[in-house]
């Protein structure tokens, strides 16, 4: 029998928003996991607001809709309200209920400000971390770094000389049609007049120049969740001097190991880590130089094994920047960026805990 195509909506719902998502939903889990974690950030929540005034965004709603902006790759805020508006499993996994309004974008990203720094931030990831510590997914003993470039929001237009001698603007006010050819430009003479914070950066002599920051990441080799994350501006060496801040900020175990890719084959490196009391297990890069590695070092079975493991840091980068949306980041200057990073990591760290302790699998469709 055919049914009617009824065009009346009903007025009222007797069906929450709660029964709308399946039992087996892989967010019903890590939303538990979520509310905890915000649950006992309460007292660092407190002092921020006023006792005064209109009540503004709960923080932790505010923290569950960031999250759930990396989850599902929405590139901005402004779509990430639109969404939530008319989807039930966004409303849901941020407390609103169905007739709620869903906030205006820039309360929203104004609302944001207040709370994505870098405390907040790594407050966040310190207790996500916290919470694979206490399940026993940590290693204290053998560990992997290593950095990725970052795209900054700044164009090449926008790299100017510092001294103010770039051309007057064309008709119209747009901007004067420059050719950058044959032109030097660095970092010590030009700067970025949207983002000041970013540098000129090459990857390598077959990759282009950009804007952009380094994102750093310190994993253990166990379970190959990220430990500590460190933003610094573009250089040739700061993953290195990044590396060493993570290392003496996080390792604590004597004779720890430090994987490392060939970048950080450096004699200055190793004798900093050596210094710290840890064995820097670095990939032997040979092609121009001698290595600061020997095969006092190689001729042990658990060097093969660093080198093997470390190569699993590159799947967080690639979830960072695949889902997590930072191949470019969406901010402006070095402290938002290195917020974003450590919120990113965090994120990346409880999906990889769905996968380690068995509760995430794929939503139904």
């Amino acid at each position: 029998m055919r049914g009617e195509d009824i065009r009346q909506d009903q007025l009222f719902s007797y069906v929450s928003t709660d029964a709308r998502i399946p039992a087996n939903h892989p967010l019903r889990k890590l939303r538990t996991v979520v509310n905890a974690i915000l649950s006992s950030m309460d007292d660092q929540f407190a002092p921020l607001y006023s006792d005064k005034g209109r009540p503004s965004i709960p923080p932790e709603q505010l923290f569950r809709a960031l999250l759930l902006q990396i989850l599902y790759t929405v590139r901005s805020e402004r779509q990430l309200m639109e969404q939530m508006d008319y989807n039930l499993l966004y409303r849901w996994f941020v407390g609103l209920t169905m007739d709620e309004p869903v906030w205006d974008a820039s309360t929203f990203s104004a609302n944001r400000e207040r709370l994505l720094n870098q405390d907040m931030a790594r407050e966040f990831f310190s207790r996500v971390l916290a919470l694979a510590q206490w399940r026993g997914l940590t290693s204290d003993e053998h560990f992997s770094v290593d950095g990725t470039l970052i795209q900054a929001w700044a164009s090449h237009k926008s790299f100017k000389p510092k001294d103010g001698g770039d051309p007057p603007p064309g008709p119209g006010g747009r901007n004067a049609e420059v050719d950058f050819k044959g032109e030097k430009r660095s970092n010590a003479t030009h700067a970025s007049t949207t983002d000041p914070d970013a540098k000129l950066y090459r990857k390598s002599d077959a990759a282009p120049a950009i804007l952009g920051y380094l994102a750093h990441g310190l994993m253990e080799n166990r379970s190959g969740l990220i430990v500590d994350v460190e933003t610094t501006p573009a250089s040739g060496t700061a993953e290195r001097d990044a590396a060493v801040t993570m290392l003496g900020r996080t390792v604590r175990q004597a004779n720890a190991t430090v994987g490392a890719d060939k970048g950080y084959d450096a004699r200055d490196f190793v004798a900093r880590v050596r210094a710290h009391g840890l064995r820097p297990h670095v990939a032997q890069n040979t092609t121009h130089r001698r290595s600061a590695i020997d095969a006092r070092t190689t001729r042990h079975p658990g060097y093969a094994v660093s080198l093997r493991k470390r190569k699993q840091i590159e799947e967080a980068f690639g979830w960072i920047k695949t889902v997590g949306g930072m191949r470019k980041t969406r901010f402006v200057g070095q402290a938002r960026v290195a917020a974003q990073s450590l919120f990113t990591f965090a994120a990346y760290n409880l999906v990889r805990l769905g996968t380690l302790l068995g509760w995430r699998r794929e939503a139904p469709t």
